[in-house]
């Protein structure tokens, strides 16, 4: 047992190291445009390339690259994100940069992966595991943005960003290869299934895919939407940002828990799979009340009503550890590798939509805050839909 939970902290740690890449460069705002002669909306361009990764590693988690010995995926994924976190600082042109950073993005196929592993190690269990790993995305987030305070304290303009990049690449391989010397390797499935168990060809797939996709839209646009549209200095709009961030993370491992204790009470296949859709229900009502408090505190430019809006929403995150537990729940032992990228594929097909949507398409506060609500009710109708379906398990005994 305690071996079982050495590889949940780990693999989250990893992962937060992962993710410590995700905010850095931005942090560094006005160095990079002076170094590269860029305007503000081409520094976008480099946040934007990393989330589209993030929705292109799991297109090719269907290709057998992330297939095969499960520590040799985890460490191609690390390098994936760590290899560029070498190049950045001394590449010459802002190009070389945006696409270095769309190669970063491939670090959230470690969620699928490690995803396969909890399905082994654990089974009520595996909600929590899940959530105190998925909160490493969000420590990362806080270590990389106080890495960068740091490196820009201790060292002036260009040298600062060396200096960050440097280190928290090198404690990326560190951290590697700790986590290679603790956990057991085994292997992800290669071959190809038959038709009759394709996972893309299975209804289930396709719309509970889709219920992590509002879940996403709201994570990856919400502070930087809202936090556009407010009057607070920069010290408050820093402390939302981080509010958020602890949010997300805190959420992460309490619903995660939630969703252990409700999956220990009934933990067949459809047992695990309604504390599933119990846990992400209750997360997504939540947010809608959360995400109404951020509306109203903008249209007020209340500061403490912010700080309360955002400590709510981040419950969103709790959606994120009962579906990665989906695929061991709900599929057969043999397709829930593959069941793992597929429904990751769908739900962040999100991150390649939402920017766009949010950040060139809507322009008022409004607007922006009633898609955040409909979205809460799409992820909520979506669960209420697939609660009644046949899992891809129950249809193919």
């Amino acid at each position: 047992m305690a071996k079982r939970w050495t590889a949940v902290f780990i693999n989250t740690v990893l992962l937060a190291s992962g993710f410590g890449t995700m905010h850095m460069l931005e942090k560094f705002k006005n160095v990079v445009l002076s170094h590269y002669g860029i305007t503000e909306a081409m520094m976008g361009y480099q946040q934007t390339a990393f989330v589209v990764g993030l929705f292109v590693a799991f297109l090719l988690g269907g290709t057998s690259l992330f297939k095969g010995s499960f520590k040799r995926s985890v460490a191609l994924i690390v390098s994936f994100a760590a290899i560029p976190q070498f190049i950045i600082p001394f590449m010459p042109s802002w190009g070389g940069v945006v696409a270095l950073r769309f190669f970063q993005g491939f670090i959230v196929a470690l969620i699928a992966v490690f995803s396969n592993q909890i399905g082994r190690l654990f089974v009520a269990e595996r909600p929590f595991a899940k959530g105190i790993i998925l909160s490493g995305i969000f420590w990362g987030g806080i270590y990389g943005i106080n890495l960068a305070k740091w490196a820009s304290s201790a060292y002036s303009g260009w040298e600062a960003v060396k200096i960050a990049f440097l280190v928290s690449a090198v404690i990326m391989y560190i951290l590697l290869g700790v986590w290679w010397f603790l956990v057991e390797d085994f292997e992800i499935p290669k071959e190809k299934r038959s038709s009759g168990s394709n996972v893309w060809k299975m209804p289930f797939t396709w719309v509970f895919g889709f219920t992590f996709f509002p879940a996403l839209w709201i994570i990856f646009t919400l502070g930087s939407f809202t936090l556009n549209r407010v009057h607070f200095s920069s010290s408050q709009v820093a402390n939302l940002v981080m509010t958020l961030e602890v949010s997300m993370g805190l959420w992460s491992i309490i619903m995660g828990y939630l969703g252990y204790r409700l999956s220990v009470k009934n933990p067949s296949n459809r047992g695990l799979f309604k504390a599933i859709v119990s846990v992400m229900t209750i997360s997504y009502a939540v947010t809608f009340a959360g995400v109404f408090i951020v509306w109203k505190s903008i249209l007020a430019n209340d500061y403490r009503l912010a700080l309360l809006g955002f400590a709510i929403t981040g419950i969103v995150q709790g959606t994120g550890p009962a579906f990665w537990t989906t695929a061991p729940a709900a599929y057969p032992k043999e397709t829930y590798p593959e069941a793992s990228f597929a429904l990751g594929l769908i739900s962040n097909s999100a991150n390649a939509v939402a920017p766009n949507v949010m950040f060139v398409l809507v322009n008022g506060v409004t607007a922006g805050m009633v898609i955040y609500l409909a979205m809460t009710l799409l992820g909520i109708v979506l669960l209420l839909v697939s609660s009644k379906m046949k899992l891809p398990v129950e249809e193919l005994s």
